[in-house]
């Protein structure tokens, strides 16, 4: 896990199926009160009411349909076969012609249970036509909802892009040799004050997307230490192209120092720029919806990466505490605290091991026998053990 629990109420989980379940309810109440008053005409109804609505959306299909055939047929689909690419696109696909035509089959079999068979069949054409006219001049149409449902579906959010292109052009190449690195600076760099188990690098995704290029400037408890070993690739015609990062140095407020590999999402720059122009359409809610949908899709990726896996951590800074002049400090050294816990939780200290061996003997100059012993009491079982500790006790006595 590589949040904090408090966060699990800011970022946006994907949106699940109660709307199914409420239109599916809604229609079993309107079939029931139907089936009530009056049973023998509720087929009827459910193939005069299907019938409408599907006839709606293709006759508005066929307007798509005739633009695209028109316009736009060898630019945006290079010779793609109409039937199977160009009329799903326009709405024609298979589910709603097969609908339409099994309401019309069962309205023309159950015709003889018409009260008004004048009004139907104006309904028919009527509705259609209606529904056409209202969804081509954005009366009716997609909500904002359904809008950024489809794009989270389907992966087309610009945090989407986004989070991938961070992933593959950066955290994919030089996470998986970010222990090395960090090995070979602190044995280059003897009073450094890395701590054993701070093998991550601390990626900061802020909400507001607010980037410093210095954290010194953000906060005076955060210097700048030295930079971990170059990595160098050879990527998109560049040879030895540089791959660095940053090691900093962060006090607590007991003036206590702690070293670690610390930096920004730089997506996020591109995410600033784009509702700072008016061009991109992108203000500042969709600006810090697609913060959240970038920390949740980079959250998504790297957790079913092997080759990333236990080497980063994401840290998503809020705008609650920004009037805290140490408030990047304090959340930095929080999560590497919680960092500590968790290492120490999976990986628990070995002294308890070697605590009784160590009181045999002088263990500055153990000879050969007396690291026998060792292995055998770390086992979990003592009891089948105790012969052999009472012998070697007793060698060392004649000794």
């Amino acid at each position: 896990m590589h949040c904090l629990r408090d966060e699990g109420d800011l970022i946006p989980r994907p949106r699940g199926s109660l709307p199914k379940v409420c239109a599916a309810l809604l229609a079993t109440i309107a079939a029931g009160v139907f089936l009530l008053m009056s049973p023998g005409r509720l087929i009827n109804l459910l193939a005069l009411a299907t019938l409408i609505v599907t006839l709606g959306p293709l006759l508005h299909g066929l307007c798509l349909l005739a633009e695209e055939v028109l316009h736009h047929l060898n630019t945006r689909y290079q010779g793609r076969s109409l039937v199977s690419h160009v009329l799903p696109a326009c709405g024609l696909g298979v589910k709603s012609l097969v609908a339409a035509a099994m309401a019309a089959l069962l309205l023309y079999l159950t015709r003889h249970s018409y009260l008004h068979k004048a009004q139907s069949w104006e309904l028919i054409v009527v509705v259609p036509v209606v529904y056409t006219l209202f969804i081509s001049l954005g009366v009716l149409g997609p909500s904002e909802v359904e809008v950024s449902s489809i794009c989270e579906e389907r992966k087309m959010n610009v945090a989407h892009g986004l989070a991938w292109s961070f992933y593959l052009g950066y955290l994919q190449l030089v996470l998986p040799s970010l222990g090395k690195s960090i090995d070979s600076f602190r044995a280059s760099h003897h009073n450094s004050f890395w701590g054993q188990s701070s093998q991550k690098l601390l990626i900061l995704i802020p909400l507001n997307t607010n980037i410093s290029h210095k954290l010194e400037d953000e906060d005076n408890y955060i210097q700048f230490y030295d930079s971990l070993p170059n990595s160098e690739l050879d990527r998109a015609g560049v040879q030895g192209r540089v791959y660095k990062h940053s090691v900093y140095r962060v006090q607590d407020e007991n003036g206590k120092a702690h070293d670690c590999a610390v930096e920004y999402a730089t997506p996020l720059l591109t995410l600033y720029r784009m509702s700072q122009d008016r061009r991109a359409g992108f203000g500042e809610p969709e600006r810090r919806q697609q913060v959240l949908l970038f920390y949740r899709t980079l959250q998504d990726i790297l957790e079913q990466s092997q080759e990333c896996r236990n080497r980063y951590r994401l840290i998503l800074l809020k705008d609650e505490n920004q009037d805290d002049p140490h408030f990047l400090s304090k959340t930095i050294l929080k999560h590497l605290e919680q960092q500590n816990k968790e290492e120490f939780c999976v990986n628990p200290a070995p002294q308890q091991e070697t605590k009784n061996p160590v009181q045999m003997g002088d263990w500055h100059n153990p000879d050969p026998i007396s690291t026998e012993p060792t292995l055998m009491i770390s086992l979990e079982r003592p009891q089948p053990l105790r012969g052999p500790v009472e012998d070697t006790d007793i060698h060392y006595r004649a000794t």
